[in-house]
């Protein structure tokens, strides 16, 4: 007699919820009956889980946010538990969220509920006490990045490395001019794509100083454009007013959102560090990093990092690929004599030779070998589930 394969799934944030969509439509594949349950955003339930709590609830940011909501999330948390210890699923995967998910699925591995991870906790980079709390709580984490495997390995913890999802979504070779000509962008005049976050403070720290690397820049040479997506009507206002503060006009086209375009049609990519650095790699731009924080964040964060870089490319790359830039050093004329850099000598081909090479390493079809990974865990033969 065979039975419908049961799964328990929460994923937090936008990012989780199109892991989540592609592992379920993954595993639906194989497995059309197949349930899942759980916490998802919209996405997820299109794919076909059973939302207990909607994806929002988990997307909560910083400090004083998560106090601010901590009873709340203690209360899902202990409701999952229960719901899933009543009635146990085959087995549990966290999708990120780790301060949520780990705890979680600490109680139901020991209650003999198999638990997986799927997007690994920045352990590589700082807080590596958290491995011994990784290797309690899953059967086996699920990373996106090599270097990452690599850590668990020499933890002893089952790991495997499924790639990245971007990497299968963004062609080998992107078109360029295509990009341009969507956005209405110049075609004799060489891009400049500025992304200074996606979040107020990124924007509050950057905003000004990309505006004026904008400037330093063309001083220097007068066939610049610039293109800024901008991901809300909040920090548009925010770079609005910064572009007012300065004088003279500015070569300068504002968009609402079309991050991927705009980086596509560049010649050259400034923005602050974070996941778009990985997209402007697998993209194939050169690319300027900034970071900047408050100055005691910075001191702490300093003495708590374990890797000589923070930019996803470097740390990739295993060396310095990208040119990043810091605090007090974050100035316009620094920014824009990096850019230059890019544009007037071959740094910027051989950083995409080496982009293409690192895309490919990360071109795994992520989500099948996600879906791999998961069903071999439970060893779903002996459970009775039949494939169709």
């Amino acid at each position: 007699m065979t039975r419908r394969l049961r799964i328990g799934i929460v994923a937090g944030e936008t990012s989780g919820d199109l892991l989540g969509a592609d592992l379920i439509i993954a595993i639906r594949r194989r497995y059309p009956d197949a349930i899942f349950e759980g916490i998802g955003g919209p996405r997820m339930v299109a794919a076909g889980c059973t939302a207990i709590y909607p994806a929002e609830k988990l997307a909560v940011m910083g400090f004083v946010e998560v106090l601010r909501h901590l009873r709340e999330l203690l209360s899902i948390r202990a409701h999952l538990h229960h719901h899933f210890i009543k009635s146990p699923p085959d087995i549990f995967i966290g999708i990120d969220a780790p301060d949520f998910n780990l705890a979680l699925e600490r109680r139901l591995k020991q209650a003999g509920i198999p638990a997986m991870h799927y997007v690994s906790p920045s352990v590589w980079a700082w807080r590596r006490g958290r491995l011994k709390k990784i290797g309690r709580s899953v059967d086996r984490m699920l990373t996106l990045f090599p270097f990452e495997a690599e850590l668990y390995h020499q933890h002893h913890i089952p790991v495997t490395f499924v790639g990245h999802p971007l990497a299968d979504q963004i062609p080998l070779e992107v078109d360029h001019n295509a990009a341009r000509q969507q956005l209405g962008l110049p075609t004799d005049k060489k891009i400049i794509a500025l992304l200074p976050g996606s979040r107020r403070s990124e924007m509050g720290f950057l905003g000004a100083d990309f505006i004026r690397a904008a400037r330093w820049l063309l001083q220097q040479r007068g066939d610049l454009h610039f293109v800024v997506p901008l991901v809300n009507a909040t920090l548009r206002q925010m770079f609005e007013e910064y572009l007012r503060q300065e004088e003279g006009e500015l070569p300068i086209t504002l968009l609402d959102g079309h991050s991927h375009e705009a980086m596509a049609a560049a010649d050259a990519v400034l923005l602050a560090s974070g996941t778009a650095t990985l997209e402007a790699l697998l993209l194939k731009r050169p690319m300027v990093v900034a970071y900047r924080l408050a100055p005691l964040t910075y001191w702490l964060a300093k003495r708590l990092l374990r890797v000589p870089w923070y930019s996803l490319p470097n740390n990739l790359a295993g060396r310095k690929l990208v040119e990043e830039i810091t605090q007090d050093e974050v100035t316009g004329e620094n920014l824009g004599r990096a850019l230059l850099e890019l544009l007037d000598r071959p740094a910027g081909e051989e950083q995409r030779k080496i982009y293409n090479e690192l895309h490919r390493q990360l071109r795994r079809d992520a989500s099948e070998r996600a879906a791999d990974a998961l069903l071999a865990q439970i060893n779903i033969d002996i459970k009775g589930v039949v494939a169709p």
